[in-house]
């Protein structure tokens, strides 16, 4: 994206992201939580949240849901718009993780376009991609929202799984870690991205 003339960006003067997370005594982090509706992104972020808070991290949700009703509400679901809406949140998650705070956020985000758009704005080092697996017609017959349900009936457009497509991770190794929420349990996932995540935003010499 060109920056206007008129738009002269200054970090220069600012307390440095060093002095912040030496200030926090952690590291900053983007955790990017990605699958499908009801595959249980926002229930594993708001557990490691949780796990994170406990340990005395500094920690900051960004949730599909929670940013649509506000920062992009005036977004739709068609492909331009998704695409903004990743890098609207993109952009914010990198201020926080310049911060030093632990950013986890929680999205469909069905396209690799979109997040390799996301991990080239916050940065790859400060980026740690979660894959949440889970088969279509798991989440389907989870349906915590009741979104298949209005889909099937046309009450919800563009939605993802049904009449607008979701891409896994191409190659699969592109993502840092998959959760297979079929196969695991909640809190045996929670256990694995909590252990992959703790030492990436620990102060502490491992």
């Amino acid at each position: 994206m060109t920056i206007p003339e008129n738009i002269h960006p200054n970090f220069q003067n600012m307390i440095t992201r060093k002095g912040k997370e030496s200030l926090l005594n952690q590291h900053g982090l983007v955790v990017w939580l990605y699958g499908l509706s009801g595959s249980g992104k926002s229930t594993l972020a708001a557990a490691l949240e949780q796990c994170l808070y406990d340990e005395q991290i500094f920690t900051q949700v960004l949730d599909g849901d929670n940013i649509r009703s506000g920062l992009n509400s005036n977004l739709s679901f068609s492909d331009d718009d998704r695409l903004e809406n990743i890098r609207r949140i993109s952009e914010v998650a990198k201020l926080f993780v310049r911060a030093g705070v632990v950013t986890i956020a929680s999205f469909i985000c069905p396209r690799n376009e979109l997040r390799a758009m996301a991990r080239k704005i916050i940065g790859k080092k400060d980026f740690f991609e979660v894959y949440v697996e889970c088969d279509f017609e798991t989440c389907k017959q989870r349906d915590v929202k009741g979104l298949y349900a209005k889909a099937k009936t046309g009450k919800v457009k563009q939605f993802t799984g049904m009449d607008s497509s979701f891409e896994a991770p191409q190659p699969r190794d592109l993502a840092d870690l998959i959760l297979n929420t079929n196969t695991q349990t909640e809190s045996e996932s929670l256990k694995q991205l909590f252990q992959a995540v703790r030492p990436r935003v620990s102060s502490e010499k491992q």
